[in-house]
C-alpha cells in the first residue's frame, strides 16, 4: 500500500484465509458449554453462479466429491437458489462430526477459488440448535472479509433476530475465531440452507 492510499483512505482487502473454517470445532465445544448450542450437523455454501460450461462442470465435480459416501449412508448434497440468484449448496454430517461438514465446506470453497471463481464466493455457515430450547442461530464466514459472525433469527417472528444472543455469542468466541468487529457487515441470511 502506498502513500496515496493511506492518504485517500484506501485500505487493502483481507485476503481470505479458507483455514479460519477449522476453527469452528473448537468454537462449537465452547458455544455447547457456555451457552447450550450444538451443531446441527447442517453446513452450506453461498456463491453467485456464472454461466458456462466451465462454471457448470466445477458444480458437478463438487457433487461427486461430496457425494462419493452416498453409497456408505451418506447424504447427498443439496444445491438451491435464493430469492436474489445466489446458489447454495447444502451439506448433511452427522451432528457430533462438525470436523467432517467442516472439510467438506472447505473443500467447496477451496475448489471454486482454485478454480478462479474466489470472487463468486459469498459466505459458508454452520447451523446451531439450542439443546433446551427453539433458539437456532449460525456462524457465517465472510469469504471476501476473512472473519465470521453470528446470525441468530428469532424464533416465532419473521425478519427479526436475536441480537443479544448474536452480541453474547461474539463475546463467547472471541478467542475462538475471527469474529468481525463490523457490525454493518453482520448481514441477515433469512431463508439460508442450514438455518433452522
Amino acid at each position: 500500500m502506498g502513500l496515496l492510499d493511506t492518504i485517500l483512505g484506501r485500505s487493502k482487502p483481507v485476503r481470505p484465509d479458507l483455514d479460519q473454517l477449522f476453527g469452528l470445532p473448537g468454537a462449537a465445544i465452547t458455544l455447547q458449554a457456555a451457552a447450550g448450542f450444538a451443531p446441527t450437523g447442517v453446513g452450506s455454501v453461498c456463491f453467485a453462479s456464472v454461466e458456462g460450461g466451465a462454471f457448470a462442470g466445477l458444480q458437478e465435480e463438487v457433487r461427486e466429491l461430496l457425494d462419493a459416501d452416498t453409497g456408505r449412508g451418506g447424504i447427498p448434497v443439496e444445491f438451491s437458489q435464493d430469492a436474489y440468484g445466489y446458489t447454495w449448496l447444502l451439506a448433511r454430517r452427522p451432528a457430533d462430526d462438525l470436523p467432517a461438514l467442516v472439510n467438506d465446506l472447505h473443500a467447496v470453497n477451496t475448489l471454486l477459488q482454485d478454480a478462479g471463481f474466489g470472487p463468486q464466493l459469498l459466505c459458508s455457515l454452520i447451523g446451531f440448535r439450542e439443546a433446551a430450547g427453539q433458539r437456532t442461530m449460525a456462524l457465517v464466514y465472510l469469504y471476501k472479509r476473512g472473519t465470521f459472525y453470528p446470525f441468530a433469527p428469532l424464533p416465532g417472528t419473521a425478519g427479526k433476530r436475536d441480537n443479544a444472543l448474536e452480541l453474547q455469542t461474539r463475546a463467547l468466541l472471541a478467542n475462538d475465531l475471527r469474529v468481525d468487529p463490523d457490525l454493518s457487515r453482520w448481514f441477515a441470511v433469512w431463508g439460508a440452507p442450514g438455518i433452522g
